[in-house]
C-alpha cells in the first residue's frame, strides 16, 4: 500500500493561510537545517494530528532528516510515516503505572539513542514536563517550545530558548502547530494536510471475512460517552446495508459495553484484543468508521476511510474533519449529536465506500 495523501482541511481554518498574518513576513532562518527532532510523547489522536508537521518540514527543508520521540505505548503511530528516520521511544507511562529496573533501563537507552545525534533545532510540540525534559536533553542550540499560555505545564518553558507565536484562535487543532512551526522556522503553510501514513502490509485476519463498519463508542472519560441505546440503533441500520459491524475495545469495562452493543447488533462482533497497529490496519480496511472524538476515529480519517467522528464535550471545531462525501463531524462544546443526524451522517459518507484492496 502506497502512504496516504491528504488534501481535505479541517473546519474553519479556510481564512489563515497567508504569510502577512499576524507576526510579521516570514524570515529566513540563519543557520541551516539537516536534522529535526520532534518531541511528542503522547497521546494516540494527537500524535495522529502531528503527522502532517513531517512532510511540512521535509517539503520546506528538501533532505532534511527527522526524528521523533514518543512515549512507547503509542510510538507505532510516528513508525507509519515512512519519511521518518528514526523513531525513539521511551517507556514512560509504563513506568509511572509499574516502576522496575527494566523500565529505567529502557528509559536510560532512549535518552543515550536521543544524544546520539546533534540536531539543528528540537520541536516540543507537546508541552508538558517530561517532553520538555526530552527537549532539554537532546543535543541541540535551537529548543523550539510552545509560549506560555499554550503549555500543558507552564513550568515547562525552562526548557526552551525559542518560543512559537501564540496559536491562531480560528485555526482547527492540525493547523495551529503546522502554522506555529512554519512561522518559527520561516516557511509558508499550505493547505494540503498531508499524513503520509503507511501501514504495514501484514492485516489481522478478522479484515478478510469480508466489508465491515467499526463503531468505537469508547471514551477516555464518561461525559464523553454516547448512549449504548443509539448505538445499537446505529449499528442495527449499519448491519441493515449488509455491512458486518465490528465492536473494538481497549479495557475490561470497554469491552462489557461492547458485549452490550454487538448482543442486539444481527451480526455484530465484539473484536479480539489487538495491538494498536493492529487495530489501525483494521481501521484502515474499513468500509465505515463511526466514533467518538478519539484516536483511531482520526486515525481513519487520516486514511480517508468513510468517517463519522462524534462529538460531546470536546471543540468539534478544533478536533473535527468535514471533507463532503467522505468525513462527518458532529456535535461538540456540549451538544450532543442526535440519532438521526449520525444516521443522515452515515447516508452522506456511504456512497464514498470504495474496495479497501
Amino acid at each position: 500500500m502506497s502512504p496516504i495523501h491528504r488534501t481535505d482541511r479541517c473546519p474553519l481554518d479556510q481564512a489563515y493561510y497567508a504569510p502577512s498574518e499576524p507576526g510579521g513576513p516570514l524570515t529566513a532562518l540563519p543557520f541551516p537545517m539537516k536534522r529535526i527532532l520532534i518531541v511528542k510523547l503522547t497521546s494516540l489522536g494527537d500524535m495522529v494530528f502531528t503527522q502532517p508537521l513531517v512532510a511540512d518540514l521535509q517539503r520546506a527543508f528538501p533532505g532534511v532528516k527527522i526524528d521523533w520521540i514518543a512515549d512507547s505505548y503509542c510510538a507505532d503511530v510516528p513508525r507509519w510515516t515512512p519519511n521518518i528516520d528514526r523513531v525513539i521511544a521511551a517507556p514512560l507511562r509504563g513506568f509511572k503505572k509499574a516502576r522496575s529496573w527494566a523500565g529505567l533501563r529502557e528509559i536510560f537507552a532512549a535518552l543515550r539513542a536521543l544524544r546520539r545525534e546533534k540536531y539543528d533545532a528540537v520541536l516540543d510540540v507537546h508541552g508538558v514536563y517530561k517532553s520538555a525534559i526530552v527537549t532539554f536533553l537532546a543535543r541541540t542550540r535551537h529548543r523550539y517550545g510552545l509560549p506560555v499560555q499554550e503549555l500543558g505545564e507552564s513550568g515547562a518553558r525552562f526548557a526552551y530558548n525559542h518560543v512559537f507565536q501564540p496559536f491562531v484562535e480560528e485555526d482547527c487543532a492540525r493547523n495551529r502547530m503546522r502554522r506555529a512551526v512554519s512561522r518559527a522556522l520561516g516557511y509558508e503553510m499550505t493547505r494540503e494536510m498531508d499524513y503520509g501514513l503507511k501501514m504495514p502490509a501484514d492485516t489481522p485476519a478478522a479484515a478478510a471475512k469480508g466489508s465491515y463498519a467499526m463503531l468505537f463508542h469508547a471514551t477516555s472519560s464518561e461525559e464523553k460517552k454516547w448512549p449504548v441505546a443509539d448505538w445499537i440503533s446505529v449499528g442495527s441500520a449499519i448491519a441493515a446495508r449488509g455491512l458486518r459491524v465490528l465492536v473494538p475495545w481497549g479495557n475490561d469495562a470497554e469491552r462489557l459495553e461492547a458485549e452490550t452493543i454487538a448482543a442486539s447488533v444481527p451480526g455484530a462482533e465484539v473484536m479480539p484484543r489487538l495491538s494498536i497497529t493492529g487495530v489501525a490496519q483494521m481501521v484502515g480496511k474499513a468500509s465505515l468508521v463511526v466514533g467518538m472524538d478519539t484516536g483511531f476515529v482520526h486515525i481513519a480519517d487520516a486514511l480517508r476511510r468513510p468517517t463519522v467522528i462524534l462529538f460531546t464535550t470536546t471543540s468539534r471545531h478544533l478536533y473535527g474533519v468535514d471533507a463532503r462525501g467522505r468525513a462527518v463531524s458532529l456535535g461538540g462544546g456540549g451538544v450532543v449529536p442526535q440519532r438521526a443526524e449520525v444516521l443522515a451522517a452515515i447516508d452522506a459518507v456511504m456512497p464514498q465506500v470504495t474496495s479497501t484492496s
